[in-house]
């Protein structure tokens, strides 16, 4: 199927303010030009292949790229900053804070003809788990399609609300793959002043694009010592330039000194001025016990944390099936010994049968991130796989106010606003997720522990809520929120909320100091709600908390008079003042058009704005929700015209962190 012809429901990414074309300087021949499908950027770093390019393939040279000149810029870029997170009082015994780290190597589509903006279907690797995880890797890159991949924008905005940096990949794949040396050379060439041009463009690229910096993997074999000194040469200077701009660079353990490929799984002499040049290393899966045990020891003798060493975990056959030597990484009784670095852990979504649903995903994710107990403060000690919330202290972004959350994982099986669907097709878009729950789901009662999801059945706005469903035959207090919240003289905090079936009493409950020790349950103060069968919100003033004084943590408190109990949870904010509405959005353009297929852009509205919405204006007055964006530019495609209409009108709204909307801008297209 023509990707350009699929009823979508997308997201652009955001570009320079160079790139966009805004209505005052819109001409006719702008609005006809086409209408393409953006996808996300790769590259070979300067020649091709031999022959053509296959079915929907781009070759682009990364030498000949500048961001005036890439047309999909604006869809590509990110726009959410990386956002600064704490460590809360860790939910166990077992998970530690300052030692082993986790970093996520993760394919979310192919290398070629991957949507920049999501897609017009639900079943797509939306991971939730960010507070475990230190650095992701945009994992992918083919020796026919190309060997540098920035990563989509959706992804970045996603992981920055959760503090998590994103990390470009660039693949000089082993010759068995059909690597070229050739290419390994072309990224290190140098000009003539020695200086070497595509480590320029590399960091380029992260800025422009908004992420954070490259994984460098060579494992492209034949080369020589002298191809290795290029290699640490460029290297260096990559890590050079990206930290002026805040990157970073980590380096797989593939070519040796010796310019050979030969994976040590281990930090030794033949990768350890890699090491040094780079900011981090992923340790190859040959690793054993006393390699990692030295190799910890060699980064210390460096002046180096052991913890800068990622040692590969390859989860991508088997995940939590995988049998694990975990003591040599982060044994329980002991200091860690290094990080851990996980290869593809989307088999979690992508081990599940056809058919497999968004809360199959979940289910298997929570699985693998929090353990066979999928509660973190109650970790099973007979579950062989050590999930990362045994070893790892969750972190938390959440730490002004306003804040709030609906709860939106970044997909959906519908879209909703206000508890009514406003599309039917279902979707997925990252940048669209909301600041999740660090650590799920910690449930403290004396009674059955009842079953926490994220839910698509219904919502109150995107495409998930949480629900709490069973007997409830005691009190149930659910964690939902590490926080570093200040308590103003005017803080409230809302719930929107339901019983969908059963009785239950529902207390907001509210926590202005650390608990005692790790694993230790928050001493909530419990403040009343009323809750009823349909959508409602709850407002509560934090009567008799100290103004001055720091929210540590949000849940709730779940009461059943018997029976089975089925509550959801649509969305929760704290706030100081009533919200106030962005601008409206200025500038809205048809900036090309090829039939159905459409591509917006318009101008950043002031202030704080958590996303942007499209809508189309039926002939009956309804809207129809076409898709949102945390960027400035849209990419919409596979409309036709509705109920005889002649002109398609749309409207834009900037949407602010309450999820107040602003006036629309709107727009024509005629038929």
């Amino acid at each position: 199927m023509n990707p350009t012809r699929r009823t979508v429901l997308l997201a652009a990414g955001t570009g320079a303010a160079a790139a966009l074309l805004p209505a005052s300087s819109a001409t006719a021949e702008a609005k006809a030009a086409a209408a393409l499908q953006p996808y996300a950027s790769y590259w070979y770093p300067d020649s091709f292949p031999s022959g053509s390019p296959g079915a929907g393939i781009t070759w682009r040279s990364l030498k000949a790229w500048s961001a005036g000149t890439d047309t999909d810029l604006a869809f590509n870029a990110a726009s959410v900053p990386l956002a600064a997170r704490f460590t809360p009082t860790p939910a166990n015994t077992t998970a530690r804070s300052g030692q082993a780290r986790i970093q996520s190597l993760v394919s979310f589509g192919p290398t070629a003809s991957n949507p920049s903006q999501g897609a017009a279907d639900a079943d797509y690797y939306a991971l939730t788990h960010w507070s475990y995880v230190d650095e992701l890797i945009f994992w992918g890159g083919s020796s026919g399609e190309g060997l540098i991949l920035a990563p989509n924008a959706p992804i970045v905005d996603a992981a920055h609300r959760h503090g998590v940096p994103v990390l470009g990949n660039v693949f000089l794949p082993p010759v068995a793959y059909g690597g070229q040396l050739q290419w390994t050379r072309d990224l290190v060439q140098k000009d003539a002043a020695g200086h070497y041009p595509l480590a320029a463009q590399l960091v380029a690229v992260a800025e422009a694009y908004g992420f954070d910096g490259w994984f460098i993997n060579a494992e492209t074999s034949g080369g020589n010592a002298a191809l290795a000194t290029d290699m640490l040469g460029f290297l260096t200077e990559l890590k050079t330039l990206g930290t002026a701009k805040g990157q970073r660079v980590t380096w797989y353990d593939s070519m040796t000194v010796s310019g050979s490929v030969s994976w040590q799984g281990a930090l030794n002499n033949q990768n350890r001025v890699f090491f040094q040049a780079a900011d981090s290393m992923f340790v190859d899966f040959r690793w054993s016990s006393s390699s990692l045990a030295s190799s910890g020891t060699t980064a210390q003798q460096l002046g180096r944390s052991r913890y800068e060493l990622w040692a590969g975990v390859d989860v991508e056959a088997n995940g939590w099936n995988r049998s694990v030597n975990w003591d040599a990484m982060v044994p329980s009784n002991s200091a860690h010994v290094v990080s851990v670095g996980f290869y593809r852990p989307e088999w979690t979504r992508n081990h599940l049968p056809a058919g497999r649903t968004p809360g199959d995903f979940h289910a298997a994710d929570d699985r693998f991130w929090t353990g066979r107990s999928l509660d973190p403060a109650k970790p099973d000690a007979t579950d062989t796989w050590r999930a990362p919330a045994v070893s790892v202290a969750d972190r938390s972004t959440v730490t002004s106010v306003p804040f709030a959350s609906t709860f939106n994982t970044g997909h959906g099986l519908r879209w909703y606003e206000d508890g009514e669907v406003t599309s039917t097709a279902a979707w997925n878009h990252l940048g669209l997720q909301d600041r999740l729950p660090s650590r799920r789901w910690v449930v403290r009662t004396t009674g059955a522990r009842p079953a926490v999801t994220f839910d698509f059945a219904d919502a109150w706005r995107g495409g998930s809520s949480v629900l709490v469903a069973g007997a409830l035959d005691a009190p149930a207090t659910l964690d939902l929120y590490a926080t570093r919240l200040p308590i103003g003289e005017d803080t409230v905090v809302e719930l929107t909320h339901r019983a969908e079936s059963g009785s239950v009493t529902v207390e907001l409950a509210v926590a202005t100091a650390e608990p005692s020790a790790a694993g230790q349950p928050y001493a909530y103060t419990y403040f009343p709600v009323t809750v009823g069968s349909g959508w409602g919100t709850s407002t509560v003033r934090l009567t008799g908390l100290p103004a001055g004084g720091t929210v540590h943590g949000l849940g709730v408190r779940l009461t059943g008079s018997g029976g089975a109990v089925k509550w959801r949870l649509g969305g929760l904010a704290v706030r100081n003042q009533a919200a106030q509405s962005p601008s409206v959005p200025a500038d809205l353009t048809i900036t090309g058009a090829t039939g159905g297929d459409l591509r917006f852009a318009w101008r950043a509205v002031p202030g704080d704005v958590r996303h942007y919405t499209l809508h189309r204006v039926l002939p009956d007055g309804t809207r129809r929700f076409l898709g949102g964006t945390a960027q400035r530019a849209f990419f919409v495609a596979g409309l036709t015209p509705e109920g005889g209409e002649s002109t398609a009108r749309f409207e834009l709204r900037a949407v602010g962190e309450l999820y107040t909307a602003s006036a629309p801008a709107t727009v024509t297209h005629t038929w």
